[in-house]
This record gives structure tokens, sequence and C-alpha cells, in this order.
């Protein structure tokens, strides 16, 4: 087997890469370890920035998300008895859309079925091969119980935190830097209206809270958790109940309650390798990086990943300009420490650490400032609705 390119990893960095290259005609190759059903199992975020939506409607993928997608020109903060909301639209003259990251992936897949470009389910045993110094990679899979080796020029690793692709680096070419957070957020997925229109962000001393929504019928809510804490300590009532206690009075009796669908802890952490190319292995997404989620950043920038070596990968397949793939790793890394310095930010302003005193009063101050100032509302807009991408020259 021969392509061009081997994708490894069936997300939605993974399947965006692939529509993308597809549509301007440069073979590739999907190699992913799950099972369909699997893939479009993970809940996960649901805030796109525009660079993301811009990316979906170039690779022919955003009629759904057009038609479903919800604009949001704001979200609010609440902490201190107080609420402010940023006005993303005013203040930046973008905005983000909430579409559900499952949403996504199906539509997706859905546009790798239509395209007949191949992709391979279940694939085990994967192993990526001669891609440090030699020009003739391969990845060698398991599929059916047949072994198949696929020659390539090019491997793109879209597998996650957990994949095969960045654990195949030798660990003397690549540094880890990574923060771990002493608490989770506990997400509950329930087919209630959304307490408002728009997400708010809640600092509250009994723990961060957050109203997120995926549609105007189906809310998302999260609370900060121990990370001692099991999903089966809790019901839907002491769910409800804490959460009711962590939300402005306001927002609180506005609250519709129901049964949960899905609900689930997720660890927090921030995590960037560098570099994030090993000769002709290009890590992208989860697999290079991971956020906080309180900068609804981690999609976005998988998404911001796709588009530098997408252009990169045009510039040496298309155009003889192989040299625009040695840019990928700084291109991606500025953005990425970026945006893992937003999402650090956020998370030390909203969730609650048992700190001195001192710290609790610059946490405060940092919360006043940064919302009782035009050039605070501003930095926090500018980053949230996503910083543009950089041109791939």
């Amino acid at each position: 087997m021969k392509t061009q390119v081997a994708i490894i990893g069936a997300g939605p960095s993974g399947l965006l890469l692939g529509q993308l290259l597809h549509r301007c005609g440069i073979d590739n190759v999907i190699l992913e370890r799950h099972t369909p059903d699997y893939v479009l199992s993970r809940v996960r975020a649901g805030v796109l920035e525009y660079g993301f939506v811009d990316l979906m409607r170039e690779a022919g993928v955003s009629a759904n998300m057009d038609a479903e997608g919800l604009d949001h020109g704001g979200f609010s903060l609440a902490f201190q008895g107080r609420r402010q909301r940023v006005d993303m639209r005013e203040l930046t003259g973008k905005s983000v859309l909430v579409y559900g990251q499952t949403e996504v992936t199906r539509d997706l897949m859905e546009a790798r079925e239509a395209s007949g470009a191949p992709i391979y389910y279940e694939a085990t045993d994967v192993r990526l091969n001669d891609f440090l110094d030699g020009d003739k990679p391969s990845v060698s899979f398991t599929h059916q119980g047949e072994q198949h080796v696929l020659q390539c020029d090019y491997i793109a690793g879209c597998d996650g935190f957990h994949g095969v692709s960045r654990q195949s680096v030798p660990q003397d070419r690549i540094r880890n830097f990574e923060r771990v957070y002493p608490f989770g957020w506990l997400g509950l997925l329930t087919d209630t209206p959304p307490v408002e229109d728009e997400l708010i962000y809640v600092h509250n001393p009994r723990g961060f809270a957050l109203c997120s929504m995926r549609s105007h019928t189906r809310s998302r809510y999260y609370l900060q958790c121990s990370l001692a804490e099991h999903v089966d300590d809790w019901s839907d009532d002491r769910f409800w109940t804490e959460l009711t206690a962590r939300l402005p009075e306001d927002v609180a009796a506005k609250l519709q309650t129901g049964p949960s669908f899905e609900k689930s802890i997720a660890p927090l952490r921030s995590f960037v390798a560098e570099p994030m190319r090993f000769g002709n292995l290009f890590l992208v997404g989860d697999a290079a990086h991971i956020v906080p989620p309180t900068g609804a950043k981690g999609l976005n920038l998988a998404s911001s990943d796709v588009y530098t070596l997408y252009h990169a990968l045009r510039g040496a397949c298309l155009d003889g300009r192989p040299d625009l793939l040695d840019r990928y790793s700084e291109i991606c890394l500025r953005r990425i420490w970026k945006a893992e310095r937003f999402s650090w930010w956020m998370t030390m302003l909203l969730h609650t650490f048992d700190d001195d005193a001192f710290s609790q009063r610059i946490q405060q101050a940092e919360q006043d400032y940064y919302t009782s100032t035009r050039a605070g509302l501003m930095t926090i807009a500018e980053n949230y609705v996503g910083l543009p991408y950089e041109p791939v020259v």
C-alpha cells in the first residue's frame, strides 16, 4: 500500500486534515484503532473559534454546523457576588460558535465516507517506521486479521495524548512540559434547556462551575471536584443541589433540572511536547499538547495545527516547497504557548485553591482588574475568540 500522507487517528483533527488534503488532490490514508461508534461516543468540547469554523467551511463540511451551530457574541464571568458579561463581538468584531465535537466528528466521518478516501477503523499493532532520518517512512498495522505496510511520504500523528505517534519518538529527541492541577471537572449532559443563552463561568468558594450547552434543548454543566471523587458518588440530585449552591441566585432560580444521560470526571492538565516535527512525522492536536478546558482551547488548538500542517503539506506536495514543513513546529508552538497561557490563566482565575490568604487576595484583584477595565475585557475577549492563524510562507 502506498499513499502520500498517512494519518494516525480518526478524531476531528485527523479527519479534518484528511478532508482538506483530499480536496486538494493529496492522497492520504487514515488509521484508527477504535470503531466508528467508539469515536462518536466521546463527548468533548463544543465552543468553536472562528478560525475553526472557517476551516470547516474550506473543507466543505460546514452545512450542518452552519445550520445548527449557535453563534455566541459573549459570555459571562460570575464571582464575588457580581457578574460581568464579556462582549466579544463588540470588543473584537468576532464571535464563537457552539457546536458539539460529536457533531463535528460525525460530519467529518460522513464526508470521508462520501469521498471514498481510505480509512481503516480497528487498525491494531500500529507501528511507525523509518520516519526520523530516512525519506521512505512507513506504517505497519493489522486490520481484520491481516498485516499491512503503508508506505508514505509523511506521517501525521493525530492520535491523541495516549496514542502511538508521540510514544514512537525517542525520549532524547523530545521535551515535555507539564502542569497537573489538583482537581477535576465533573461534567453532566442533560436534555434540558440551557439556563441562559450564553456560557456562564462561575467562581465560588465552594468551587468552580460552568453553565454551557450543546443546543437550545441540550445543556452541559460542570463542577470543580476532587480527584478522589468517583462518578458513582454523584447522583443527579446531588449534582443539581451542588450546582445550584454555586450559581448566582438569579441564575439558580432559572435552572431547569432533569435526568442526565452522560456524566464523567476529567482531570485537568497543561501539557506541551517540543518540537512537533521529527523527520517525516508531525504531531497534531492532543498528541502534542493538552490544555485545561477552562479556556475552550483543546479542539481549537488542534484545528490551528491542522491549518498549519495542511498548508505546509500543500507547499511540499504541490508547489515544490518542502522547506515550508521546516516551519511547522515553530509556527504551531507560538500559538500553542499563547493558548496554554490563556487556559492556565483562566483556570487560576476561576477555580478554588487551597491557597494562603495573600494568593486569594491576588486572585480577587485579578478578577476585579480584568473585568473592570476595557483593556482587561479586551484581553479576555481576543484570546477567547481565538488568536489569528499564522500564514505558512
